[in-house]
C-alpha cells in the first residue's frame, strides 16, 4: 500500500481490507500500533525507526515477549530487517507474503533472523519461496520458528483480504506466551 490511498484499488488483486484485517487482530488486552508508510520508504531505515519504537515501548513496562512486529509484503522485509538489527530473542515476528526467490536479502551473507519467527506464504504467489530455503534463514538459530504455506489461489492477491488462512495463525503467534 506503500505509494497508495487506503482506498485505492490494486488494478489486479482490487481493493485493499486494510481496517478490516486490523480489526481482525485485534485482541483483548493489546494495542495494535500501525502507520501507513510514505511512498519510497528505505526498509532499512524505517526498520531502525520500529526498533525506536520497540524500545520505547519496552522502557514504559512492556516486556519485550509482549512485542510482536507483524508485516506484509514489503513491511514482511521491514519486519525482517527489525529482525536482524535488533537482535533480540524475545521479540514475536510474523512474515506474510515476503519472502521471494533471488530475495536481495540474500546479498548480506551476514543476515540472520532473530526472535520468535512465523513465516506466512501464498502457494500460488509468483516467485515466492519458503523462508525456509533462504540463506538468511540457513544461517540463523532461531529456537522459535513456524512457516505455513497457503494455496488460496489468490497470488500476492491474498494480501489485500482479511482472510481466516492468515490472519488466524498470525493471530495465535501473537498471543501465544509458550513459544
Amino acid at each position: 500500500m506503500e505509494g497508495h490511498s487506503l482506498n485505492e484499488s490494486h488494478p489486479k488483486y482490487g481493493p485493499a481490507a486494510y481496517t478490516a484485517i486490523l480489526e481482525k487482530l485485534q485482541s483483548t488486552n493489546s494495542v495494535i500500533l500501525y502507520e501507513k508508510r510514505k511512498p519510497d520508504t528505505d526498509p532499512k531505515m524505517y526498520a531502525k525507526k520500529m526498533i525506536l519504537t520497540i524500545d520505547s515501548l519496552h522502557n514504559y513496562g512492556v516486556p519485550y515477549d509482549h512485542i510482536s512486529i507483524v508485516g506484509t509484503s514489503q513491511g514482511g522485509y521491514i519486519a525482517q530487517y527489525i529482525s536482524y538489527y535488533a537482535k533480540n530473542p524475545d521479540l514475536k515476528f510474523v512474515f506474510i507474503g515476503s519472502s521471494f526467490k533471488n530475495d536481495s536479502m540474500n546479498e548480506d551473507r551476514k543476515f540472520r533472523l532473530y526472535g520468535k519467527v512465523l513465516s506466512i506464504n501464498e502457494k500460488t504467489d509468483v516467485g515466492a519461496e519458503l523462508l525456509s530455503r533462504q540463506l538468511r534463514f540457513k544461517n540463523s538459530d532461531l529456537n522459535s520458528f513456524k512457516e505455513i504455506t497457503l494455496n488460496t489461489g489468490l497470488e500476492h492477491g491474498f494480501l489485500f483480504r482479511a482472510l481466516d488462512e492468515w490472519i488466524i495463525p498470525a493471530k495465535a503467534w501473537i498471543n501465544s506466551n509458550k513459544l
